[in-house]
């Protein structure tokens, strides 16, 4: 069920630069979803978040990975504790994209660079 939507008041999200090329807006409500939306296209799809799942991605603990060797070449965190997925992120762009993995798909790729 898609939830009413047109009386949302829309905000940037914080992890939005202020840059042309910010694109996030969420909208805070008292339903126990978070809707989130592309800025340029506000009249275009929402995706809906339940509030606890939205909650554990943006307060996501980031860890470096354990293949990097400390150097400034070091480019990958993933965060734990999210059941069922892995995000990865490259450290250098914190605010950029996150890439979402399942977590088999990620454990068997693991697994071949392990050897």
């Amino acid at each position: 069920m898609i939830p009413e939507l047109s009386s949302a008041v829309w905000r940037k999200s914080s992890y939005s630069d202020g840059g042309d090329n910010n694109c996030v807006e969420v909208a805070d409500n008292d339903l126990g979803i978070v809707p989130v939306r592309d800025s340029k296209q506000p009249h275009g799809p929402v995706v809906v978040f339940g509030a606890s799942t939205w909650s554990s991605f943006t307060t996501a603990v980031w860890r470096k990975s354990s293949y990097s060797e400390g150097g400034a070449n070091d480019c990958l965190e993933v965060a734990d504790n999210h059941p069922g997925i892995v995000p990865v992120r490259d450290s250098k762009t914190p605010h950029g994209p996150v890439l979402v993995f399942r977590s088999g798909p990620w454990a068997a790729f693991l697994s071949g660079v392990k050897g």
